[in-house]
Formats: structure tokens, sequence, C-alpha cells
């Protein structure tokens, strides 16, 4: 181990010390508390699906939701409905395993990319991500496949987003490395200016193409089959992995460029294999389910209220939390207004500016 990580991980374990026994901390940053909360965010994780698949126009009980999966997982299991095994299996099982990649990968997307920046409002959509994937999902559905070349209105999407985060990274560097205020500025830039051809292609757009712009827009999962769940699951994953074991040296960047460069990390490097994962993670989710927002801005936030900055622990939490948070909002969406269904953005965006009021009053009466 190098002087500078061995630095990185004195500084660390010093800081988790503290805020464990600091009163008023973070109420599960204990060693113990932790494991006893991923235990029962697992618990919650494993319930919210369940309920997922079995709240519907159709309801369906929880026993029969699990019968049908040990069936699927070659268990034996006898006296199956065919219609409620095809509800479950061919619809609603996928949906909600969609709900839960998406989730998890934004909630991690949004607390990089707040390390990054070391700015509280970080998301996708901060760094212009988002809405890149929207230029090229509404290119395909109001100009068609050919104006893309061809591409699928998913591949459109990817391409947009990764073309998006290119510019805003071109833009944001300065002397080799990205400083934090000069990438917000260039990813703000980056979306309005990719955001005004957006809503210029929406104004020769029919109604009924309008329509299907803004339901991708505010984002939804109510498309997903089997086969449309390996790439993100897989890329969510290795992602994820791959964050948690530079957790540390995330810990260094959030204290700053100078703290990180200090401690031996080539930081415009780092930060640019950071913000690469993040854009290739959240081009992937939002090809597939749109352009789903506060995620990746409010569950972050969550997380270090329970468990602290330290960004192993806390990137853990936020994937399951962001694993949790999705699938209930889109129980909502399927239910508040049925039978029609809401786009799931609205319910996020109505549970994530609430929080975030909160958390702003909050903010203030601390610093009194």
């Amino acid at each position: 181990m190098s002087d500078g990580d061995t630095m990185t991980t004195t500084l660390i374990r010093t800081e988790t010390g503290a805020a464990a026994r600091r009163p008023g901390g973070p109420p599960f940053a204990s060693p113990r508390r932790f494991a006893g909360l991923l235990g029962a965010l697992t618990l919650a994780l494993l319930v919210v699906v369940v309920l997922g698949v079995a709240i519907g126009a159709v309801r369906i009980a929880p026993g029969t939701v699990l019968d049908v999966i040990a069936h699927h997982l070659g268990l034996p299991v006898t006296g199956l409905d065919p219609i409620a095994d095809q509800i479950i299996w061919t619809t609603r099982l996928p949906r909600a395993v969609l709900a839960v990649v998406v989730g998890a990968g934004l909630a991690v997307s949004g607390a990089v990319i707040q390390a990054v920046v070391r700015n509280p409002l970080g998301d996708p959509y901060l760094i212009g991500v988002v809405p890149g994937a929207g230029l090229g999902a509404v290119t395909v559905i109001v100009l068609g496949a050919s104006a893309t070349a061809g591409l699928s209105l998913s591949a459109a999407a990817f391409v947009g987003a990764l073309v998006a985060f290119a510019l805003t990274f071109l833009l944001g560097r300065r002397h080799g490395h990205w400083p934090p205020a000069r990438l917000v500025l260039a990813g703000v830039a980056v979306g309005y200016l990719v955001s005004a051809v957006t809503y210029f292609l929406q104004t020769i757009a029919t109604p009924n193409q309008v329509t299907r712009v803004l339901f991708w827009s505010l984002g939804s999962v109510s498309s997903a089959r089997w086969e449309q769940l390996p790439l993100p699951t897989v890329v969510v994953a290795a992602a994820t992995i791959g964050l948690v074991l530079q957790g540390r040296r995330l810990n260094a960047l959030a204290n700053g460029v100078e703290m990180a460069g200090a401690l031996g990390i080539a930081v415009g490097r780092f930060q640019f294999g950071l913000m690469l994962v993040v854009a290739l993670m959240t081009g992937t989710l939002v090809a597939v389910s749109g352009g789903i927002l506060f995620v990746g801005l409010v569950v972050p936030h969550v997380a270090r209220l329970l468990v602290g900055a330290e960004h192993r622990r806390m990137l853990l939490c936020s994937v399951l939390l962001g694993a949790v948070f999705l699938p209930l909002a889109d129980i909502a969406a399927r239910t508040v207004r049925a039978p029609v269904e809401l786009p799931i953005g609205i319910v996020t965006a109505a549970l994530g500016a609430p929080f975030f009021l909160w958390l702003l009053r909050s903010s203030h009466h601390g610093s009194r």
C-alpha cells in the first residue's frame, strides 16, 4: 500500500470512528448498526418486490407470487394458476426487477456525482446525461429512426447521453482536471442547450408524439421485459462494485481536490474514470426507463443521514435505498389514479421535493 493510501485509510478510520461516537451523529455509523441496517433494507427490498408484483389491476396473493417465482426457479410447486403465472412472470416481475435495478443505479450515480462536483445538488441531470438521452429519444419519436442512422429509441437515448457527457467534460476541463464549479457550470450549459433542441422538436411533433415524449421524459418501467434486464443489471452490478472499491479515494476527493492530490491520487484521471463509469451506467438506465428524476438527488442524502459520509458504507446504503424507493414509487404510480398509470417521475418528484424542503429547513436551523 502506498503512503497516500495509508494516509487516506488512517484519515477515514479516524473520521468514521469519531462519527460513530459523536452524540447526534448518524444513527447507523457503528459497524453493528450498519450491518443491521443493511439486513433490514434487504428484507424491505424483498417485501417491496413481492408487493409490487402482487398489486395491480388484478390483485394476486403474495403467496401466489412466491409460488410462481419458486416454480420458475425449479422448485416443486403444485396447483399453480396459469393466468396468474402469466401475469406474474411475463409482466409484473420483470417490471419490479427493472425498477430495483434502475433505482439502485441512479442512487449510486447521484452519490458519486455529488462527491466529484462537491455539490449537494449533483445528480445525472447536472452533468447533461439525462438531457442528452432525452434528445436522442425525442429525435426518434418525432423524426423517426432514420434521423439517428437507424438507431432504436433506447440506442439513440444511450448515444445522446454519452455525447452530452462528452461535451460536458470537454467544456469543464481545465489544466488536466475538472474543477467542481467549472464542471457544474459546463453540465448546466450543455443541459440547457440540449433541452432547447428537445423542446424545438416537441413543437413540430404530433399530439400523439407529444404524449409519448412526455411519458418517456418523466420515466416508466412499464415496458420491462426479461430480455431487457441482463445488460442494465450487469452494468449496475459491475459499476457499483468498482465504485465501492474506490470508496477511500472518493472520501479524499469529496474533501477537496487539493487533499486528494496531496494523498497521491491522480485527480484528473480519477475524476474522468468516475464520471465515465457514471455516464455509462446512467445512459444504460435512462435508455430503458426514461428520465426518472430525484432518485439520484435524494437517496444519497438519506444514506448520509443514516450512515454518514464514508463512501463505502454510503454507496452500499444508497444501492439498497434506491432499490427499495423506486419500486415503491412505481406501485404508487400504478395505484394513485388506477386504472390510469402515472409516469413514475411524477411520483419521485412529489416525494423528493418535500424531502429537500425539510432538509433545507433542518440545515437552516442547524446553522443558527
